[in-house]
């Protein structure tokens, strides 16, 4: 039944004007809608929503993520635009808080305004 519909991800927001900076400036992704409730993004073609909530649900893990085709690239670009990348006690991560998955993927996380963890993902065998 939804095979074919689109999926829209949601991810909450205490300020919007916040969030804004952070996922239209420093994500780069182009604002397709704002109201007082949410602003909408266009993710590489399936619809960002990120709505204003009072306090966001705080998931120790991943919620968002962008698989990219040159993970140092995009780290780096992210880095100059103020982003700083996690680094989690137990795996091996390189100085700029890369991970090597056990498949070979590269993995780096990251925060946005209000905590919730993102990530991108260089599929192994893309470098």
């Amino acid at each position: 039944m939804l095979e074919s519909a689109q999926t829209v991800a949601f991810v909450g927001a205490t300020d919007l004007d916040r969030a804004h900076e952070f996922y239209g400036g420093a994500l780069g992704l182009p604002l397709v809608e704002h109201t007082e409730l949410a602003n909408v993004y266009d993710a590489g073609g399936t619809p960002l929503r990120v709505t204003r909530v009072e306090a966001p649900a705080g998931a120790g893990y991943t919620i968002l993520g962008w698989v990219v085709s040159d993970i140092g690239g995009a780290v780096a670009a992210l880095a100059a635009k103020g982003v700083a990348f996690e680094r989690y006690p137990g795996l091996v991560q390189d100085e700029d808080g890369v991970w090597t998955a056990p498949g070979g993927s590269l993995i780096a996380w990251f925060r946005d305004p209000d905590g919730n963890i993102l990530s991108l993902q260089e599929p192994a065998g893309n470098s």
